[in-house]
């Protein structure tokens, strides 16, 4: 009898390390996928058992929640949506999260470690905290000039302070209002089906996750390589360019739209945009060393992260010298996001230093602590001090005297480049208007900032259409909104 019960003991202690062992592996090596299973709702509940903390703009918070009522309690909510979308994105208690709502959901939920006041206790037992609050680098009023510069056209504006890389304005029309998608109903599902139906895209975040070809404001790009690989030595020497440019190994000509770009100084072409001028000196820069030059201010990066993610941008690194020449004055198939392009503006007002852009100032608690500070860091050296002295000199130029004089605004010098970027099959679709800027008042020590503007319908006829017409004035109000700071 004692034996048997020996036996019997024995083996219920064997059950019983196997549910040890069972509940171990559970918690601690299959926990993150049990978590993320989509059929788990436990993270959703928890994550919308509580109000949401706050995306902070100017020391607001343009969100909210509210009470829903249902299994998954409070809703997001967002005071003047459609202006700050392309910043906060959505919380969704359907469709899940994007942007800020996405990159910040540990602090937003109260999920994070670093709100709890022990955190590896909290890690352990995934304990929730009161959510905290994001604090961005968006300055409303820049965003404010950005959105209703754009008005009804479809386009993206973004604003970078050169000195650090904050981003202030983050603009993408059309837009949405993200509350629409924020409840459990079938509001949220017809808004869904909606949205993603629409032809002109509302949800698609311009600035950040479509890139365009950037077409003559790479031109800056151009330059930078030129100046910094000898190319030209003197920006007022001729560049003994033919006009109309062959180019090589084809029996395609290109050609101006502009006046005086036979055998022009790179001055010249610069402040009236010469095709011919930057096609032959990308060509005489080289691939390589374009391709170098291209990287330094961003390009080619696929992991450049805000925290969202943002698209990369292209300059091909596998080419003839013919399609060199068409990438070098940013077509072919050189595309760029509009905030890539900010930054190149940014590099330029920078003395060449480019930092790395960044939308998140801070991270609180929700007593309103500071948990981390996002600290300027440098990307790259995009070029050196005097080729950036040089640069800011061609693009006062363009703005004093050449395409860009609708960019121009009192007590201040203003840099700028204009770019009508040709698209679709046989260039048949309406051309892009690009302006890409930087503002510094009379008597400040440095830049204020610096904007890059796509519009993609601009309201006039094709031939009407320019970066100079159509993008310049919404840049000026931008810059002019920074200046006002």
């Amino acid at each position: 009898m004692i034996r048997h019960i020996r036996r019997t003991s024995a083996f219920c202690l064997l059950l019983l390390v196997l549910l040890l062992l069972n509940g171990a592996r559970v918690q601690l090596l299959d926990a993150d996928e049990y978590a993320h299973n989509p059929a788990n709702r436990r993270a959703d509940l928890l994550r919308y058992d509580q109000p949401r903390g706050g995306i902070v703009v100017g020391g607001r918070s343009v969100t909210g929640s509210r009470e829903s009522g249902g299994s998954l309690r409070y809703a997001r909510t967002y005071t003047q949506g459609p202006l700050y979308a392309p910043v906060t994105g959505y919380a969704s208690q359907i469709y899940g999260t994007s942007l800020l709502e996405n990159a910040e959901d540990g602090i937003l939920s109260g999920t994070d470690a670093r709100l709890a006041p022990f955190p590896l206790w909290t890690a352990l037992t995934r304990e929730q905290q009161p959510g905290g609050d994001v604090v961005t680098t968006i300055d409303p009023a820049l965003q404010r000039a950005a959105y209703e510069g754009l008005g009804g056209k479809k386009g993206a504006v973004a604003a970078v302070e050169p000195s650090t890389g904050k981003i202030l304005a983050l603009v993408s029309t059309p837009s949405y209002d993200p509350g629409e998608l924020s409840g459990s109903g079938s509001a949220t599902t017809d808004a869904w089906a909606r949205l993603n139906a629409a032809a002109d895209r509302p949800m698609l975040n311009r600035a950040l996750r479509q890139t365009y070809p950037p077409g003559s404001t790479f031109k800056v790009v151009t330059a930078a390589a030129a100046l910094e690989h000898g190319v030209v030595d003197d920006p007022d020497a001729a560049t003994d360019t033919p006009s109309p440019y062959p180019l090589p190994g084809t029996s395609t000509r290109l050609t101006n739209e502009a006046d005086g770009c036979e055998d022009a100084t790179l001055r010249h072409a610069f402040e009236v945009s010469c095709n011919t001028v930057f096609a032959h000196l990308g060509v005489d820069v080289g691939l390589d060393a374009m391709a170098d030059t291209a990287e330094k201010f961003g390009f080619n990066d696929d992991g450049l992260m805000i925290p969202s993610r943002v698209a990369g941008s292209t300059f091909d690194t596998d080419m003839n010298d013919a399609q060199l020449a068409l990438s070098s004055i940013g077509q072919y198939d050189t595309a760029a996001t509009p905030l890539q392009m900010a930054m190149v503006a940014a590099a330029v007002a920078n003395d060449g230093d480019l930092r790395r852009p960044y939308l998140v100032n801070r991270l609180t608690d929700a007593r309103g602590n500071t948990l981390a500070h996002t600290r300027p860091r440098r990307l790259h050296r995009a070029m050196s001090e005097d080729t950036a002295r040089q640069l800011r000199e061609l693009m006062t130029d363009v703005v004093t005297k050449g395409t860009g004089t609708k960019a121009a605004i009192p007590g201040a010098t203003v840099g700028g480049k204009t770019g009508t970027a040709q698209h679709g099959v046989g260039n048949s679709g309406t051309p892009y208007a690009w302006f890409l800027s930087w503002a510094q008042a009379d008597g400040a020590e440095e830049p204020a900032v610096a904007v890059a503007v796509v519009v993609e319908d601009a309201s006039a006829d094709r031939a009407d259409i320019s970066g100079g017409g159509n993008a310049a004035p919404i840049a000026r109000e931008v810059m002019r909104a920074a200046l006002d700071r």
